[in-house]
Parts: C-alpha cells; structure tokens; sequence
C-alpha cells in the first residue's frame, strides 16, 4: 500500500493568487468544456473574487505547491467549502480525501455543517457523499452539497400543513 505523501496546508498570501487561478484552470477545464461553460476571463475572475489571504489555504506536499482550498462562514452557518483543487499528477491517490477528512475533523469540532457547490456531472460529487455531503439543490450546471454538523440533521422541506380536522 503507498502511504501519502506528507501534506500542509499554509495560508495563501496575495502573490499566490496567480498559481491558484492556474491550478483552476488545469483542473476545472475539461468540466467546464463538457457543460458549454469555459470562458478564461470568466474563470480567473470567479477565482480573483472569491480568493481570500484570510480563508485560503495552500496544499503544500512535501514542501511543494499541490493545491488549494478556501473554507470561509457560510451565510446559512457553519462553513463553505470553496476552491479545492489538487493538482492533477497527485488526484486519485488518497490525498483528497486525506485532505478533506482533516477540513470535516475541524468543522465537526466546532460542530458546524459543511456546504459547498459541484459541477454538475463531476467525479468530486462522489468523493463528497462518501464523506455525508447530500444534494440540497440543483440547476443545469451546479450541484449544491450539505453535511451537517454532527448530531444534527440537514434541514428538510416541512410536510405540507393540512388543518386540523373537527373529532
């Protein structure tokens, strides 16, 4: 069995806006091609906007840049997870998942659901609901992922009221 590699994750400091956006293009490309939604311009600019020193982090393997993830507040509560993205000689070894289990240790400490958003028809989804994330919502592009809080259920739609009948 091969054992990871030893894995950081640092915080991002401005200058590495430029290799994180270049990450997103390496890995996000082909998706977005499949789904009639690549437009270089439009992808650097989702990552200039929503890059932040204070809630992106590097993945740094054995010293190295290897990723990125950005986990900020969610407006609903807890965390939203943002900007994963491994670079692609190092997917589908475990350390993804490595990766993402140490992020869920943290929200599940602070007892805080996870929320996050997936391209429709990306292998990302199952890597996500093999660790609890459940499909709240979905459009023709994106899937939107939750994980509760521990001890907690995702909220669900309320059952139509009917009114109370006489006895």
């Amino acid at each position: 069995m091969n054992s990871l590699p030893a894995w950081t994750l640092e915080p991002a400091a401005p200058e590495d806006l430029e290799r994180v956006t270049d990450l997103k293009d390496r890995v996000m490309r082909a998706d977005l091609e499949r789904l009639g939604r690549w437009d270089p311009d439009r992808s650097r600019r989702r990552v200039a906007d929503a890059f932040s020193t204070r809630w992106t982090s590097l993945l740094l393997v054995e010293g190295a840049f290897a990723g990125s993830v950005t986990v900020r507040p969610d407006e609903r509560g807890g965390r939203h997870l943002e900007m994963f993205y491994l670079a692609p000689h190092l997917q589908g070894r475990g350390l993804g998942t490595d990766v993402l289990r140490h992020l869920l240790a943290e929200a599940d400490a602070a007892g805080e659901p996870v929320h996050l958003v997936v391209l429709r028809g990306s292998a990302a989804q199952r890597l996500y609901e093999r660790h609890g994330f459940t499909v709240t919502h979905q459009d023709p592009v994106d899937v939107h992922l939750s994980r509760p809080a521990p001890g907690t259920a995702l909220p669900t739609v309320p059952p139509t009221t009917r009114p109370a009948t006489a006895p």
